[in-house]
């Protein structure tokens, strides 16, 4: 049986750590592994990275997006931003720009470490947006850009509009309070019964250790400062994935953004019977299906030449 390799890093932001966390499977060599983009998961507002994208839920059902990523072939990266997690818990909120920041000095160490200097981005809700704005600051370092949750302008967005009851408490206070309510609230607050019941629960016990708060940053830039992305400053392979049930990211406001990216190597794709976390809900094995067609998706042709079928004359 193939076994997954698992290993932890270190990447420093000035004073800040930031931890990184790397899985690919045994036996697999480099060249393997440069078959396929080396994918880097970004993390949203509310939970640190293993706990979005490797989490272990009771029951025996596999809920570790890097695990099957790296079942596939891929080899996954993925990093707690500043405030989060195992990562340095400063005075800062952790805004997106403070993301695009960790991101430049996370893929750093990546190049250090492997010798490769663009990588495919899978960023959710929140996570999105810092993924996207990387994308227009570093477009060099991002070969595919697949985004999950996205909110740009915030237009028709009933979870943003409720959220902003509380813009006055994002704007003062850098950190706020998550449990085990607050978690189960995520997987039900757009349409019940999408989630196993034992997710949140999982959630909560793996963010118990960080002290029970999380950076208040990009709950006010999505409440205050969007848009935060120019989607006509991409220059790479897109895809936007929206769950049906979505209550942050309506359609219209992703299909705005969708038609302004440049590059028509695009796709925009809605799930039915999914929520907000896509990646958490009892249908991720169809997201899976999605997001892996994306990142192996066969290069384009250029230059063939179609030599024109000669007809007997009578």
């Amino acid at each position: 049986m193939t076994k997954i390799l698992s290993n932890e890093y270190t990447a420093r932001k000035g004073d800040v750590n930031l931890y990184m966390f790397r899985k690919r499977l045994s036996g697999v060599t480099e060249s393997d592994l440069k078959s396929k983009p080396l994918l880097f998961l970004v993390h949203g507002s509310s939970m640190s990275a293993r706990s979005s994208f490797d989490l272990t839920v009771p029951g025996g059902n596999n809920y570790s997006l890097m695990d099957v990523f790296a079942t596939y072939g891929f080899d996954v990266w993925t990093m707690d931003h500043e405030g989060y997690g195992r990562s340095s818990h400063t005075n800062g909120n952790s805004d997106i720009a403070s993301g695009v920041e960790d991101l430049k000095t996370g893929t750093e160490l990546i190049r250090k470490e492997t010798g490769i200097e663009q990588y495919a981005f899978f960023g959710q809700s929140s996570g999105a947006l810092r993924a996207a704005a990387f994308a227009n600051a570093c477009p060099e370092r991002v070969e595919h850009l697949a985004l999950a949750a996205l909110v740009w302008t915030g237009k028709g967005s009933p979870t943003l509009s409720k959220r902003r009851e509380r813009l006055e408490e994002w704007r003062t206070k850098n950190r706020r309070t998550v449990d085990l309510d607050f978690y189960k609230s995520i997987h039900n607050r757009d349409k019940p019964g999408l989630s196993d019941p034992a997710v949140p629960t999982a959630m909560a016990e793996a963010e118990r250790p960080y002290g029970g708060t999380v950076p208040t940053g990009t709950y006010f830039d999505m409440c205050a400062r969007l848009p935060l992305v120019d989607p006509c400053k991409i220059q790479c392979p897109v895809l936007i994935i929206r769950g049906e049930h979505d209550g942050i990211a309506s359609n219209e406001d992703v299909i705005a953004f969708y038609n302004k990216l440049p590059n028509n190597d695009k796709q925009f794709i809605t799930l039915s019977a999914q929520a907000h976390s896509t990646q958490l809900g009892i249908n991720r094995h169809r997201f899976w299906h999605v997001l892996n067609a994306f990142l192996t998706i066969p290069p384009r042709r250029d230059g063939l030449v179609v030599k024109e079928a000669r007809t007997a004359s009578g």
